[in-house]
């Protein structure tokens, strides 16, 4: 069996591709490692504070690795950081990293350079499959998700704090993917067969937050965030 880590996001899909990853004996997920803003103390994008990151993995049984990275990094920065951290990820004997991505191929390239430079293997258990019925498994599979982050482009603030189900990924907006992989939504998944208990919570407040657009000539991206309480 192949040593492997999950480079774990707290969301629906990489749940799902750690579940799957679990019922393959191929592989031996021994750690998730998970990326946190060190000024905030949340996982990065998704903005989930670090406690509930820390009951999510006890409940999945997996010891946690954090990366900090700062507030608001550069790629360089960000590169350094990752591949220092990738580096030791293998001198502590992982031979695969995987990963919950679908059907970005620049991300997955990224990814797969970076890993190639200190000698790593991606593993892309979800990729390619069609999205819609990667929900419906994840649903009937037991798992349970509530948006966390949403892109203000397609959503309003009341699209945050819900839990999804077959009616919520029925009546997304036109444009969205039903497991937003082009970064329409981001969730946090709070129960399923691999966890040993549900993840309580209460729902905090509700922001508004905007960020400059990559090219840096295009329109500002807003999104909406569910700030989630730990009990």
């Amino acid at each position: 069996m192949h040593n492997t880590y999950f480079n774990w996001s707290t969301g629906k899909d990489s749940a799902l591709a750690l579940f799957e990853l679990q019922q393959d004996k191929t592989y031996d997920v021994k750690k998730l490692v998970t990326t946190i803003n060190s000024h905030y103390k949340r996982v990065s994008m998704h903005g989930l504070r670090e406690e509930l990151v820390k009951q999510q993995t006890d409940a999945i049984g997996l010891p946690v690795q954090y990366i900090a990275l700062p507030e608001a990094p550069n790629m360089e920065d960000y590169s350094t950081i990752m591949t220092n951290a990738t580096n030791q990820l293998k001198a502590d004997g992982f031979t695969h990293a995987a990963f919950g991505d679908i059907f970005l191929e620049d991300l997955k390239f990224y990814r797969e350079m970076q890993l190639l430079e200190v000698g790593l293997t991606g593993v892309f258990p979800l990729w390619k499959r069609d999205t819609r019925q990667l929900m419906t498994d994840f649903l009937n599979l037991g798992f349970k998700a509530i948006v966390v982050t949403a892109n203000a482009k397609y959503f309003s603030e009341n699209f945050v704090g819900t839990v999804l189900t077959e009616e919520v990924i029925n009546n997304l907006p036109d444009g969205v993917d039903p497991c937003g992989e082009n970064g329409e939504f981001h969730t946090f998944c709070f129960d399923g067969p691999n966890f040993n208990t549900a993840i309580p919570f209460k729902i905090g407040e509700k922001t508004y937050r905007e960020y400059p657009a990559p090219d840096n000539s295009t329109e500002a991206v807003g999104f909406w965030y569910c700030d989630l309480l730990p009990l």
